[in-house]
């Protein structure tokens, strides 16, 4: 990296003591309130900050957390990454993560949805990594063929490799804008979002997964060099090995990020099989899939903020004699909007004990009780252990699934296990 201007370098260290005040006071992580002091002192400090990096910038619906910590984790074999791999996905957490580490040449930052197109003309990224794009916070966000479109139109104008799943027909769209592309058959289980051809808006055909294409304009899949099987749970590269992934982090969706992963990471120079080895040393990403013993009860903790979230988090549910805890609040991460709970099907809980808690409790009820799914309602998780203690002394598990703040409660009332 170059020397930064003498005015970024006083921006840098005063976002830093903010960070570290925050945190010494109990407010958070620092991440947001250092980037916003920093960007008062220097408007253009996340250009100055990106200068000489190879960055790689992770962006999609779903799974970006989890994939931003993956790469991380492989490009560690390099040395020290610079990465918001918690989380803080807008530019004042991008100006945090690379405030915090000046010296490293990698580093990789989540990248909210919205904030993609204005992050890539500031970064000036070498990689930009897509996955998916399906409905989520509609009072905060455009609609997501919007975005997509954005997105394409900002990839046009840079000179960035991007690194994409090729079955999401939004992200192969937004991808085959860019002057050079990664292929990844990295899976589709939402499709309510992409029946339509982004192009010229005609119905996609389907007829073999993960194949896609429109008759009307022609736009199909691109050609992938990577791919993963999740029956085998096998992971195809482009020299034709075959490499068993056996990671501990659970799911399709799991296995789907790692593909992107090990891509990315081959393209920084990395082997696929070294970067395996490395990412199977992750059990939990930021809370998500940590299971914490209370009570005599392991409750295992996931995040779902949306309905493809949803299902992939049902797809990953112990069997059905163990009960679920369902929450969800409808604050400014959350996005006030909650009709999107009519998008998913709860149907697949009626064979197991259902509860349902948070702020927006008897919306989610109301949503059960159309699809026919028994609840009982509770306040606190504690609540639902003494509960279930009670009435059955030898349960062993529970399964919780919550919005993002949601989610956020529930783990600092377990003291925010990583």
């Amino acid at each position: 990296m170059s020397e930064l201007p003498l005015r970024a370098q006083l921006a840098s260290v005063l976002g830093r003591s903010a960070a570290s005040l925050s945190r010494a006071t109990g407010r958070g992580d620092g991440s947001v309130i250092g980037g916003r002091v920093a960007l008062k002192v220097e408007p253009d400090l996340l250009a100055k900050l990106a200068q000489g990096r190879r960055l790689a910038l992770v962006s999609a619906t779903n799974g970006k957390t989890t994939t931003t910590r993956l790469i991380a984790q492989a490009l560690r074999e390099f040395g020290d990454v610079a990465t918001n791999e918690y989380g803080a996905n807008m530019p004042t957490g991008h100006i945090t993560a690379l405030s915090d580490n000046k010296s490293a040449v990698n580093g990789v930052l989540e990248v909210d949805e919205k904030y993609l197109p204005q992050v890539i003309k500031a970064t000036n990224p070498t990689f930009v990594v897509l996955m998916n794009l399906s409905r989520d916070q509609m009072d905060r966000a455009s609609e997501i063929n919007l975005l997509a479109k954005k997105w394409r139109t900002t990839l046009a104008q840079s000179n960035t490799h991007v690194i994409a799943n090729a079955d999401d027909p939004l992200v192969a769209w937004a991808g085959l804008g860019a002057p050079n592309a990664t292929w990844v058959s990295a899976g589709q289980r939402w499709k309510e979002d992409s029946w339509c051809c982004p192009e010229c808006g005609g119905h996609l055909k389907r007829d073999v997964d993960p194949h896609w294409e429109c008759p009307e304009c022609g736009l199909a899949r691109p050609r992938t060099t990577w791919s993963v099987d999740n029956e085998s749970d096998t992971l195809s590269t482009p020299e034709g090995q075959q490499i068993k992934l056996r990671l501990n982090l659970p799911g399709d969706a799991n296995r789907s990020n790692a593909a992107i992963a090990a891509a990315t990471a081959a393209a920084y120079g990395i082997h696929p099989e070294r970067t395996v080895e490395r990412l199977r040393d992750i059990t939990s990403v930021a809370g998500r899939y940590t299971s914490v013993v209370t009570m005599g009860v392991e409750v295992r903790l996931l995040l779902a903020k949306n309905p493809a979230g949803w299902l992939e988090s049902f797809a990953v549910l112990d069997p059905p004699r163990v009960p679920v805890i369902l929450a969800v609040n409808a604050q400014v991460p959350d996005g006030k909007d909650t009709s999107w709970l009519w998008d998913v099907d709860y149907r697949v809980l009626r064979d197991r004990r259902v509860f349902v808690m948070g702020e927006r409790r008897t919306d989610l009820a109301l949503r059960l009780e159309t699809d026919e799914v028994p609840f009982e309602v509770a306040d606190r998780v504690d609540e639902v252990l003494a509960k279930l203690k009670t009435e059955r002394p030898d349960i062993t598990k529970v399964d919780v699934i919550a919005n993002y703040t949601a989610f956020q409660q529930i783990r600092t009332a377990y003291g925010r296990v990583q």
